[in-house]
């Protein structure tokens, strides 16, 4: 730890030549920007630095090297583990950095370290391509992709990393490295599923594919119904194609115009179809869950940015989330599943899903750390709320759905959905197989275990 002269003069430094803006405790503004999505993580960092460009990342990696901080990388700030903060660290905050240049002859997009999954998708849609991206528009891009990346495309397009093309990368020594198949291939590997363990991502560049069109059909049903219709968007998956994803989902049902006014508010079942492509083909394939009696239905084209905010909440609610991946649904998983049902706050912003999986994620590339590519189904119970007093009550029924459904569990999880589990989880989020690897990798681009507020993979 530095000296407080020391570290009062580097500070001083480091504001002067910052093109970016710098808090620290005490300024005005400094719990604005140390604020993060999950208000459950109220930590206090020694620094932030808002960084305007490569140049300003190199010098406040440089800076916390030269106090001896540990270092937390901030793109959207989505983490549910916080990883986008740390007491007493310093934070490098790339939220000014979000650009996005798309190459439309190469089909390819350049994606700064600070964007969102809302930049990413505006900027692609004009020229009807588009990549995986998460589930929400307030998503960080860097480090969705770097911790796997699933999204409504995942199926038709793959998992995100798939469609990675390189990296740019300010190490913890402060040296700026690009990392692709071809340059620091090791590293290129280890961004794959490893997350923000080697580096700052200062800008990634994705494969596009063609998107002329988004197809999207929601049906509420009474939560009675949610075995029947569970068994049957089982069948829907398994006998459709992989332009269709989503999920089915137990929710408080919100405010829209396509809901009866007496649903709002209530607990409902809502089977959600994506499709990667036109309302005439999503019908077709919506013909059974549509055949099943439902409280309301909308189906129709949407355009993918707004596909990408439906989910959208504000920040500033308390989150627990969590997951489990399953190789297979029988229907006793789907009963299990069915009753925890009965658990989820109402009102409230909680979520429970289950997502098909299969399709163009389980044929991607076996090589990369993400274990969970091979499994059928993830079930995801999202816990979301706002007061305190309900802390105890959400993160309990959060881990009771983890119980029910683990006996069909193939006990591989991704990390993007998940907080603080343990060095277990970590592991089974990378797969065992990996952790050798992974350490080494980790060892070489970040030996001091600089950046260790994510799922870290310590050097070995």
């Amino acid at each position: 730890m530095a000296s407080p002269s020391k570290a009062g003069t580097a500070l001083a430094a480091l504001r002067e030549d910052l093109a970016g803006a710098v808090f620290a405790p005490g300024d005005v503004g400094y719990d604005d920007a140390r604020a993060v999505f999950n208000a459950m993580i109220d930590r206090r960092p020694a620094v932030i630095a808002q960084c305007a460009d490569d140049a300003d990342v190199v010098r406040a990696v440089r800076f916390g090297r030269e106090l001896d901080l540990a270092i937390a990388v901030r793109g959207g700030g989505h983490s549910v583990a916080g990883s986008a903060s740390g007491d007493a660290a310093l934070v490098v905050d790339l939220r000014r950095m979000h650009g996005v240049t798309v190459d439309p002859a190469a089909q390819a997009v350049r994606v700064q370290g600070g964007a969102t999954m809302s930049d990413l998708d505006r900027t692609t849609e004009p020229y009807a391509l588009a990549t995986t991206g998460g589930r929400a528009s307030t998503t960080g891009v860097g480090g969705f992709v770097l911790g796997g990346g699933t999204g409504w495309l995942d199926r038709a397009f793959g998992l995100a990393v798939d469609n990675l093309l390189g990296v740019e990368l300010v190490t913890a020594d402060g040296e700026r490295v690009h990392a692709s198949a071809d340059e620091n291939p090791e590293l290129f590997w280890a961004l794959h599923g490893g997350g923000g363990n080697f580096g700052v991502a200062t800008a990634l560049t994705l494969a596009l594919h063609e998107l002329p069109a988004f197809s999207v059909a929601v049906l509420l049903y009474p939560p009675e119904s949610g075995p029947d219709v569970v068994r049957t968007y089982r069948e829907m998956i398994r006998t459709g194609p992989d332009e269709a994803a989503g999920a089915v989902q137990y929710l408080t049902a919100p405010p829209l115009p396509f809901v009866p006014e007496p649903l709002v508010g209530t607990l409902v079942c809502v089977a959600l179809v994506t499709y990667a492509g036109d309302e005439e083909d999503l019908r077709k394939v919506v013909e059974p869950l549509l055949a099943l009696p439902h409280e309301a239905e909308t189906v129709g084209r949407m355009p993918y940015p707004a596909a990408q905010s439906m989910l959208d909440f504000p920040p500033g609610r308390r989150n627990y989330w969590s997951a489990e991946y399953l190789d297979a649904l029988p229907d006793a998983a789907v009963d299990a599943f069915c009753a925890c049902a009965d658990g989820v706050p109402v009102p409230s912003g909680t979520q429970h899903v289950l997502f098909p999986q299969g399709g163009a994620i389980a044929a991607g590339p076996a090589e990369y750390p993400v274990p969970y590519r091979s499994a059928s189904w993830a079930v995801h119970p999202f816990g979301m709320w706002t007061e305190p007093a309900d802390d105890d009550r959400a993160v309990a029924w959060v881990r009771d759905v983890r119980a029910a459904v683990r006996p069909w569990s193939n006990g591989a999880v991704y990390l993007n959905f998940i907080g603080d589990e343990g060095d277990d989880r970590v592991r089974a989020g990378l797969g065992a197989g990996n952790a050798l690897r992974l350490g080494k990798v980790k060892r070489t681009w970040d030996p001091d275990n600089v950046f260790r507020f994510n799922h870290n993979i310590e050097p070995l």
